[in-house]
Formats: structure tokens, sequence, C-alpha cells
């Protein structure tokens, strides 16, 4: 496996980090509140760069939530490109892809995705049945199907910037697992909800809310499997920035005529929170190269998570205690990162739930590979 990026990742990487780094200041994140800044929005699909997602892949998608991350800049875009550019474009048919693609690569629409942990939303009517034996949801999905949704969604991130939502449906017995819907946010119920980040997130009502189908086999799984790889990457990012403000201010404070950053004990705690960065870093990559040179990257994407989740929330701690009472400011910085790093934790679904369902998928895997 190669990580390198190549010229066309590098330089999305390189555009992606000028806008975040000049537009997501202290200054302009305070203005935003628990909004989202429809200005660095704006200037991130004037360049290009949601589009670009679909040249660069799910690597390159990693690499520019990397960028995010570092300035905890406050736009939908990991969820936008993972919940509907990538999903849209893999799993959608052509007239899908036609008429669904162009918006979300403008950022006209804004796409994101509920996939409920407990409970879920259930398909009723054509799409539900797809007009024949329940096992032909199974197969290759040749034309949109149609259907309407019940269930709600305790919290979905960044719905009240969102013009679509892509909506993970439990199949009908005896089939189980899950199928994927496409739902206009403005045919549905939503309400505002503060998560620990500002994320402007919200609560999702379906009920009997008309919805498409998006895909067939295996899409559920392949774009959970990115989510997981793409909001790893923005952890990455979430923990380098936070490193980053703690190893500069220890450098710059000073104690007893020496700077904090002399002190083994600050050193230590420091290097931990780097190696921990870099483990999500490196895991984040190898499940996102993966995914794009076509292999198999269940295991990998939740090994990712697993990291983002356990390493990312050590990281914005020590990054917080770093900064001494300064890290408790709520105005700081450095308390924002903290703040994201606790919300991709949960987001993520905390390292024991990640562990467990990592267990059970290698259990199936061996299972089947011996029956």
């Amino acid at each position: 496996m190669d990580f390198t990026p190549t010229e066309e990742q590098a330089a999305a990487r390189d555009l992606a980090g000028e806008i975040f780094g000049d537009l997501s200041t202290p200054e302009r994140l305070a203005a935003a509140g628990t909004g989202s800044d429809t200005e660095l929005w704006k200037a991130l699909c004037a360049a290009g760069l949601p589009g670009a997602v679909e040249d660069v892949g799910l690597l390159g998608l990693v690499l520019l939530l990397e960028e995010q991350g570092r300035v905890t800049a406050q736009v939908p875009f990991a969820a936008s490109c993972v919940y509907g550019l990538l999903a849209v474009a893999a799993h959608g048919t052509q007239e899908q892809r036609g008429r669904l693609l162009p918006g979300l690569r403008d950022g006209t629409e804004v796409a994101t995705g509920a996939f409920p942990a407990r409970g879920g939303v259930v398909a009723s009517g054509e799409g539900a049945q797809a007009d024949a034996s329940p096992g032909e949801l199974t197969g290759e999905l040749t034309g949109a199907l149609t259907g309407r949704l019940t269930g709600t969604v305790p919290w979905v991130p960044w719905l009240r910037d969102a013009t679509e939502v892509l909506v993970a449906v439990r199949d009908p017995a005896p089939l189980g697992g899950h199928s994927l819907w496409r739902v206009r946010v403005a045919d549905a119920e939503t309400e505002p909800v503060e998560l620990t980040a500002p994320w402007a997130a919200g609560r999702l009502v379906l009920d009997g809310t008309p919805g498409e189908r998006i895909g067939g086999k295996g899409a559920y799984d392949d774009v959970l499997a990115s989510a997981r790889t793409a909001f790893a990457g923005l952890q990455a990012g979430v923990c380098a920035g936070s490193l980053a403000r703690a190893v500069a201010h220890t450098n710059e404070r000073e104690q007893f005529g020496r700077p904090l950053a002399a002190k083994q004990g600050v050193q230590l705690r420091a290097a931990d929170a780097h190696m921990d960065t870099e483990a999500i870093r490196v895991t984040a990559y190898e499940a996102a190269w993966r995914r794009d040179a076509g292999l198999p990257f269940g295991t990998h994407a939740l090994t990712a998570a697993w990291w983002a989740s356990e390493g990312g929330k050590r990281v914005v701690h020590a990054g917080q205690h770093l900064h001494g009472g300064m890290g408790a400011d709520l105005d700081h910085p450095v308390h924002r990162h903290f703040l994201w790093g606790r919300q991709l934790d949960a987001y993520l679904g905390g390292g024991s739930e990640v562990l467990e369902e990592m267990g059970d998928l290698i259990a199936r895997s061996a299972q089947e590979e011996t029956a």
C-alpha cells in the first residue's frame, strides 16, 4: 500500500488548507455560534472542492477533512461528501447520478446521514416490497424505488444545513440488515438539537415521509464504513490542531524562568498525544486507500473509528490539560477542539461499541470461511 498523495490529492489538500486557514478564524467561529459558516461553504464550493472528491476518492476526502479538523471549521463538508456525493456516485443508478450529483458537486444541495444506532426507521409501500418477492431487495438496483418512511432519529449531524438526508432503514424480515433511502429534508419534520460540538444538528422525524432507495446489496455497509473512515480523518485533524496549539502554548508559557515545554512531564504527555494522532491518521489512510483500491475495508474502517474514538479522546483531553486553566476557558480555541473531539467520539460510537462490532464482524467472517 502507498499513502503518498497523488498530485491531484495534494493540490486539493493544499487548496483546502489555504481556504480553511484563511476563513475559519477564531473570530468567525465565535460569530457563527451553533450555526455554520455559510461564506466559508460558498468559498469551498466556488473552489470546486466538494466536486473534486469524486476524483480524489475517499483518501483524498480524508486529507481534506484533516485540514478542516485542524481549525474546526463549521461546514457540513464531511457529511455532504460521504453521505451525498460518494454514496450516490458509488450506488446510485445512472438516472440518480445524473439528477443528484450536479447539485452535490456545486454545493447547492447538502446531504447528511441518519444512521440510528438503536431502534431505527422502517419503510413501507412500493419500495419496501420492490413489487416482487422480498429477496429482490438484495439484488442490484435497476431503477429508482420509492416508498414511505416512518421513524425518528434523535440527532443527525448538520441536519439544519442539509437539503437531503440519507437514511438507514431496517429491511423487512426475513432479510434483516439495512438499506439506504434518500429523503428531502423539506418533506420531513425536523427540530434543532444542541450537541457537545456546534454542528447545526437536528432531530429527524419521519411519518410516512416519501423517499427513494439508493443502492442495492452492500450499499449500507460501504457507506457506513466510508463515513467512519471520513470522520476518523476529521478527528485526526482535530487532534493535530489541538496538539499544535498545546505545543505552541507550552513553548511560549514560562514557569520559574523556563518554558513549560522543557519539563519532562509535559514532553511525555505531548509525545503520547502525537502517537495517538498518528495512529488515527494512518488507520484512516489505510481504510480509505483500501476502499479506493476496491479492497474489503470494513474491519479497517472500524479500526480507524476505534482509534479516532479512544485515541482522539485522549488527545483533546491532553491538549486542554497542557493549556492549564486557559484550556477550561469556553472561548479559547483549544476548548473548541476538546468539544469536537468528544462529539466525534460519541458519533463514532465509542471505543467499546466499536470493538464489539469489530469482534462480531471478524467472527462472522471466520464462520463464512469455514462454512
